[in-house]
């Protein structure tokens, strides 16, 4: 059972070592002292340019969605990883190599700005390839024991109307199709868990937020830029969001909830690829 957290971690200046008494991060030296302030416009301004404008999309989508006439969400589409242009397979696959490598960026530059306050950012959230094995195997863990729930909950939610028809894959027959869903996959996972769980839990508690804001405020944001899938999609992040924020609060590390998102969303898309003509009735 988690140890109470430690209240001397309300000051920014305090050593991340020794966040909990139960699991502590890998050490880090501290390089420079943040004011909170200026924390806070931090953290405002990378959710701006990432996660956080996905979510006030996925807002504005969902309101569009629920107001349309005549067409109730449940009979609505949602198409994700789609052909830009079909007929130009060169040029389609530009556009997906460049929709996964530009989308890393906001969490490389989470890494930055924690390298601005500490000597070993990666180490500091576990973004690393010191575990090899046992991330891979916690992570193929956690998806297992996540995706059959996360499947039920998605058709319960399409049965009470509450969600759209996702469509996870929808790019051309091309060699390169496979390639370009799994690299998507890492992306995600990348992305999500970089920001979400390991820049996010350090920043917010050197504001002095509890662990409880610090995952449910984690897990709601993550909830909210899927919502555009409709409400099946936002609860069942949000339920992903508290376990994964529990995860990383016992082991401390980003990389196997990284090979979590990534072994999910490559089963969705490569395996919704191999399988969608004979998935008529999802």
């Amino acid at each position: 059972m988690l140890g109470p957290a430690r209240s001397d971690l309300s000051d920014s200046s305090a050593g991340l070592d020794r966040w909990s008494p139960g699991a502590r991060f890998p050490s880090a030296e501290v390089r420079t002292v943040l004011p909170r302030g200026l924390l806070g416009i931090e953290m405002l301004l990378l959710l701006g340019v990432s996660l956080g404008s996905s979510a006030i999309y996925s807002l504005v989508s969902i309101v569009e969605r629920l107001t349309r006439p005549n067409q109730p969400l449940s009979q609505q589409t949602t198409s994700m990883n789609t052909s830009v242009v079909p007929d130009r397979p060169w040029l389609d696959l530009i556009y997906q190599v460049l929709g996964i490598a530009l989308p890393v960026v906001p969490a490389l530059l989470a890494i930055y700005l924690l390298s601005i306050s500490f000597r070993r950012p990666c180490s500091l959230i576990g973004f690393d390839g010191r575990r090899a094995i046992p991330d891979l195997a916690l992570g193929a863990l956690i998806a297992l024991g996540i995706g059959i729930p996360g499947l039920g909950l998605y058709l319960g939610a399409r049965a009470l109307g509450l969600n759209t028809t996702v469509s996870p894959a929808n790019l051309s027959e091309h060699w390169w199709t496979v390639p370009v869903l799994i690299g998507l996959a890492v992306m995600n996972g990348v992305l999500e868990e970089v920001i979400m769980l390991g820049w996010w839990f350090v920043r917010a508690r050197q504001l002095g937020w509890s662990w409880i804001v610090v995952i449910v405020t984690s897990a709601l944001v993550r909830g909210s830029y899927h919502l555009y899938q409709g409400f099946g999609g936002f609860v069942g992040n949000v339920v992903m969001g508290l376990i994964f924020g529990l995860v990383f609060l016992r082991c401390r590390r980003v990389m196997p909830l990284v090979v979590t998102h990534a072994i999910i969303d490559i089963v969705a898309f490569v395996g919704y690829t191999l399988a969608k003509p004979y998935l008529d009735w999802l």
